[in-house]
């Protein structure tokens, strides 16, 4: 079976608009170093693709969780929504931040991980009833404020959201898949 074709790739530098043109500069000079899979698709829309660059690259580099527990939430985002773009980008600089790789197949296999940290547990289940309930328990949501402070509570929101926002728009566009040792999900989308 082939993989769907792209909808929405590259367009080549040459071909973009002044707007477009801006836009990219914007990613490409920053710390991602480059017009990376999720923008892509976002190019079309310039003016979309520069407000949501910067929220990324907050939520990525800045936020109040800091690098290893937002590469863990991004992990659990790209699972549920089988994105696996997302996934062969962020997997490999989780583990380079400290998630366990037993946590990160686990998670790839679509299973609830046995060995996760304290605070790794505490973002499992605030993004896990997110993702089945979308709600957090008020039980879920104290851990979480004691654990991270008001600031960290939001931008694991912000995370969980940007995140999902990314990966259905990889998903719609069928984003190809950058080469990669990371393994792939499970749960691919159909």
């Amino acid at each position: 079976m082939t993989a769907p074709s792209d909808r929405l790739p590259p367009i080549a530098p040459a071909d973009w608009t002044d707007a477009q043109r801006i836009a990219a500069e914007e990613v490409i000079r920053g710390p991602r170093g480059g017009l990376i899979s999720p923008f892509v698709p976002m190019l079309r829309s310039p003016e979309l693709m520069t407000h949501a660059q910067r929220m990324g690259e907050y939520l990525r580099y800045r936020s109040a969780l800091g690098l290893r527990l937002s590469e863990f939430a991004i992990l659990l985002v790209a699972c549920a929504w089988s994105q696996q773009v997302e996934w062969t980008i962020h997997a490999p600089i989780a583990e380079r931040e400290g998630v366990s790789a037993d946590t990160i197949a686990a998670i790839a296999e679509g299973r609830l991980p046995e060995a996760m940290a304290d605070d790794e547990r505490i973002v499992h289940a605030f993004w896990s009833e997110l993702e089945l309930h979308r709600s957090v328990s008020d039980e879920t949501w104290a851990r979480a404020i004691a654990a991270f402070g008001e600031a960290g509570v939001v931008d694991l929101l912000g995370i969980v959201g940007y995140y999902g926002f990314l990966a259905m728009t990889m998903n719609a566009a069928r984003t190809a898949v950058p080469p990669s040792q990371a393994a792939w999900l499970k749960r691919l989308a159909g």
